[in-house]
């Protein structure tokens, strides 16, 4: 039985990094830490929010990697030892990622009350119509 992909039908031309970029993004799943949220705010932005409580700003990073934006968070480790009777607030490091589109840019970052706000604006595409020449070969 042979595989069907979707980069490979006759009418897609030029698609076949979509089924590497699917494959990719399946790979990066990291659970469910840190929580996220994905906004949509008008027809060209959108908004990444990442639950980062008690992480502070120097204690994250934002890179954008081949079309994939990566925010990784690590707390320093404290000079103290501090012995928690209850410790439920996940403190741990992470790597979230998320697969950009052609013409998506990071417009900026913030946070807010525990909150990673990332900001993304898509570029909207211009139509063109060319015409091809036909030559006598």
């Amino acid at each position: 039985m042979t595989k069907v992909s979707f980069g490979a039908h006759p009418f897609l031309l030029g698609f076949d990094q979509l089924e590497r970029l699917v494959e990719r993004t399946a790979k990066s799943d990291a659970g469910a830490y840190p929580p996220y949220n994905i906004e949509q705010s008008s027809d060209h932005t959108y908004r990444i929010t990442l639950a980062v409580a008690g992480f502070s700003d120097a204690d994250l990073s934002i890179t954008l990697e081949d079309r994939q934006l990566v925010v990784r968070g690590r707390q320093a480790e404290d000079a103290e030892a501090r012995v928690f009777l209850h410790r439920g607030i996940a403190g741990r490091q992470f790597q979230r990622a998320f697969v950009l589109a052609d013409g998506v840019e990071v417009t900026g970052a913030s946070t807010e009350n525990g909150l990673l706000h990332i900001d993304l604006n898509r570029a909207v595409a211009e139509s063109v119509v060319q015409t091809i020449q036909i030559r006598k070969g």
